[in-house]
């Protein structure tokens, strides 16, 4: 079964003026201001985790990014290996899935990825998530 060509949420380096945008500049046909809402954001050693919110209240700010179809699969190839996820393996540090963001134009469903597991356990009992949910805004504000 091939899985469904959706746009990406991305919340972290991957963000313009990020160290990781560059693996989607020139490959991208849109960027839209989006929010995850049922997610907390937690700071990692230079990059964030997003972590689904047991309470449902929190919101994550990122962008949604549509990809060129002729690149889709290498774009998808490539956000995998960056965030170590295969499919199926449970040591991966992220999981892809399916979620639905917001942006001003309504729902749309994107690719995110979130805390693995265990991970995403460690985070939500010992972490403290980023205030407002925003990486850009903690990022500059040095952390």
């Amino acid at each position: 079964m091939t899985e469904a060509r959706l746009p990406f949420f991305v919340y972290g380096t991957l963000r313009r003026g990020q160290r990781n945008h560059a693996l989607l500049a020139g490959r991208t046909l849109s960027w839209t201001p989006a929010r995850l809402p049922g997610a907390l954001l937690y700071p990692g050693p230079g990059y964030p985790f997003a972590v689904a919110d047991p309470l449902g209240a929190a919101v994550v700010h990122g962008d949604l990014v549509r990809v060129a179809a002729d690149v889709y699969p290498r774009v998808l190839a490539d956000l995998d290996r960056l965030e170590t996820y295969t499919p199926g393996d449970p040591g991966n540090l992220y999981e892809r899935e399916r979620r639905t963001v917001t942006t001003e134009r309504g729902p749309a469903e994107a690719w995110v990825y979130l805390a693995n597991g265990p991970l995403a356990d460690e985070l939500r009992a010992e972490g403290r998530p980023i205030a407002g949910g925003d990486w850009l805004t903690a990022a500059r504000h040095g952390l």
